[in-house]
């Protein structure tokens, strides 16, 4: 069975929206689009490359999805050529038209069309795609989480875990990395069960 790998990238308050550029999602006036471009470096940009090793399908939601096909098609570069030639799935309430070569649009049931995409591939990206990330978290539909954290704080805009989250354990699945500009690198797996509770005054804490 395939794996369903979320990728984000996020401020330190955990707002997740717009990191690319001015534009890429203005929604409540959102005003620092483009707050990742300045903390941009080149461990972040191998962390990033590394990453996508594997990657055999992209599952977008659809705002995410229109700028990538506004973009990517007339990029270059390893990354340009990775997503143009994979399978794009695409996640709408509606439904649009997807003309990047290789999109599908998913039924109207998209968890169980999600469900479905682990039979066919080994290892499906969502990248940003922040509303349609709400839905993967509530019927933790999903087997790694990977986070850049970044160290600002901006206070308002949409959050990575807005209101999809059910309680959830995850594994860290490798060491915390840190950028020279402060990204920090964290990559977790699903874990089974739910978060558990005990009592800190039971716990002896003389070291």
């Amino acid at each position: 069975m395939g794996l369903i790998h979320i990728d984000l990238f996020t401020t330190l308050d955990g707002v997740a929206q717009a990191p690319g550029g001015p534009d890429e999602d203005p929604d409540s006036g959102f005003a620092f689009g483009g707050w990742q471009a300045p903390l941009w470096d080149e461990v972040v940009d191998a962390q990033v490359d590394s990453g996508m090793a594997g990657m055999d399908a992209l599952l977008l939601g659809r705002r995410t999805y229109d700028i990538f096909a506004a973009y990517w098609p007339q990029a270059d570069g390893d990354i340009a050529r990775l997503f143009n030639r994979l399978p794009k799935y695409v996640a709408s309430r509606q439904t649009p038209t997807v003309d990047w070569a290789g999109s599908t649009l998913l039924g109207p049931d998209v968890v169980a069309a999600v469900r479905g995409l682990r039979d066919r591939h080994e290892n499906i990206h969502v990248i940003g795609s922040l509303d349609f990330v709400q839905t993967l978290f509530a019927e933790r539909l999903f087997d790694r989480l990977t986070l850049w954290v970044y160290p600002i704080l901006l206070g308002n805009g949409k959050k990575v875990f807005a209101d999809g989250v059910v309680p959830t354990n995850l594994r860290l699945i490798e060491p915390v990395a840190a950028s020279p500009k402060g990204a920090v690198l964290q990559r977790y797996a699903l874990a089974d069960g739910t978060p558990g509770v005990g009592d800190m005054g039971a716990i002896d804490q003389t070291g």
